[in-house]
């Protein structure tokens, strides 16, 4: 059944993604600011709207949860998780790295995700026991076990102090090789294909993460909270990194 959840995500996500090209590198999708001061434009609603469209069609009794509409009221024990733009501040400045999220969290435990890049035609899928694939091949994270020579990915700095978290990111950046912004989602990508070592987020809703969970199992890696609480999309923070360099990050997140 996994099977029948994973291509449905992988289509349906790539159709929303080429919805949402339409709009993007034009002057369609201004964008309007929510009380987060985080942006959203008629991209993330209409591709939001087609991809709870689909899944009504297909599973009509599921529940689904999405950063623009809401949670639905149903019970079901499969719920869908839905970013239809991650990284809108990316999308609204002609900057490809956006992505469309999608997963199907299986009671309680997220068995499915796919997130797709559309501006880059990327796609990573996985679903529990059937691998992890970027681009239709397996991939895998990284082996590199050295703190200081690793590649560290995250967003905007000035996020982690503003999010009481500035310590703990300034002992990490001191400590790797070398840091890359502007990331997003797809700086969990370069860490999934073993492009770069670490990503963090100070602040993660549960539709930003969905995916990952997955993700990161299968190609062998981390994703979690700070703590090392593996799996959790719950906590307000996400960290994924390999396995080899696991435990020196946490310990220094966590002082």
């Amino acid at each position: 059944m996994l099977e029948r959840y994973l291509e449905f995500a992988e289509r349906t996500a790539r159709e929303a993604g080429a919805l949402t090209l339409e709009y993007f590198l034009t002057d369609l999708a201004p964008a309007e600011f929510k009380g987060d001061d985080t942006p959203v434009t008629i991209a993330d609603r209409k591709a939001e709207m087609l991809i709870r469209k689909r899944i009504e069609e297909e599973f009509p009794d599921h529940q689904i949860v999405g950063e623009e509409f809401g949670e639905s009221a149903s019970t079901s024990t499969h719920r869908w998780i839905i970013d239809p733009i991650d990284g809108t501040k990316s999308f609204v400045h002609g900057v490809p790295l956006y992505a469309v999220l999608l997963a199907l969290e299986i009671d309680g435990k997220v068995e499915v995700g796919c997130a797709y890049f559309p501006a880059l035609d990327e796609i990573i899928v996985a679903a529990t026991g059937l691998g992890a694939h970027w681009n239709g091949k397996p991939c895998r994270v990284s082996e590199e076990g050295a703190i200081d020579r690793a590649v560290c990915a995250h967003i905007d700095t000035a996020y982690f102090a503003q999010n009481g978290k500035g310590a703990p990111w300034q002992r990490l950046q001191e400590a790797v090789y070398y840091n890359a912004g502007w990331c997003d989602a797809y700086g969990y990508l370069l860490v999934a294909t073993g492009r770069a070592e670490i990503m963090l987020d100070p602040v993660m809703a549960v539709w930003d993460c969905g995916p990952f969970p997955p993700i990161f199992r299968e190609a062998g890696g981390y994703f979690g909270d700070w703590s090392g609480n593996e799996g959790n999309i719950n906590g307000g923070e996400a960290l994924a990194t390999n396995r080899l360099l696991k435990n020196t990050v946490v310990r220094l997140l966590t002082g």
